[in-house]
């Protein structure tokens, strides 16, 4: 199963929900779309945010910003 979420939620309140479950966030990000996408670092976190919010999970399209590519490493051609 896939460590990364879409959810129809703040940013804040989906950090608040990681952090009073002790679920640790690999990467999140605002929607441009609305919502929020969060990674977590290990199925065990995403299954449990999963359960947690399965009222919330966004399972249409969503739009990303196109800054989430600028934060990924450059490939290093020799």
């Amino acid at each position: 199963m896939s460590r990364a979420i879409n959810l129809d939620a703040p940013l804040d309140d989906v950090k608040a929900l990681c952090v009073r479950h002790a679920i640790a966030i690999s990467t999140i990000e605002a929607l441009t779309s609305g919502g929020t996408r969060v990674v977590l670092l290990n199925p065990d976190g995403a299954e449990r945010v999963r359960q947690l919010m399965k009222t919330k999970i966004i399972t249409t399209t969503v739009v990303r910003s196109s800054m989430h590519m600028a934060r990924q490493p450059q490939p290093r051609y020799r």
